[in-house]
């Protein structure tokens, strides 16, 4: 009997799993924002997601709706969460558009960044943060903690 993978073939290591208020419209509004692909869904009762994957470039990420007497609970319902879904992209200036156009807001303005990223931050319409980045050019550790410090020494 053939030995089964204890990841399966195409996941990471790590998956990020969003509890969504509205998962089916969640996926939507992924495929717009991010050219997600769907890889699949499990109905549930009265309509709502047991379970859903969905792919962002080469990564998964599963989606379930709230299930409050599971104690399953998304962000807007938490009144926010403290977890930021980072996206490396080739152009991050248009997947941000993008987004902005397909529901998101931004809540840090696109900029090029000290570290070598140029890198914004969105929330989706359901409550998730992401950080969405494009890396422009490598930068050593000694510069990026000269950069910090000449940062922190800056007039506010």
């Amino acid at each position: 009997m053939p030995q089964v993978k204890s990841i399966p073939e195409g996941m990471h290591t790590v998956t990020p799993h969003l509890v969504c208020a509205g998962a089916a419209d969640a996926i939507e509004f992924y495929k717009k924002a991010f050219n997600a692909v769907e890889m699949g869904r499990m109905p549930g009762p009265q309509g709502k997601l047991m379970h859903a994957m969905i792919r962002i470039g080469d990564s998964s990420i599963m989606l379930v709706d709230e299930f409050p007497d599971w104690g399953s609970f998304g962000p807007k319902s938490l009144k926010g969460s403290p977890v930021t879904i980072h996206l490396y992209v080739d152009d991050v200036d248009a997947v941000v558009e993008r987004a902005v156009g397909a529901g998101a807001k931004i809540t840090m303005p696109i900029e090029d960044m000290f570290w070598g990223d140029r890198y914004g931050k969105l929330e989706d319409p359901f409550g998730h943060s992401w950080s969405v980045a494009t890396h422009m050019r490598d930068v050593s550790p000694e510069e990026m903690q000269q950069a910090m410090q000449k940062m922190g020494s800056a007039p506010a």
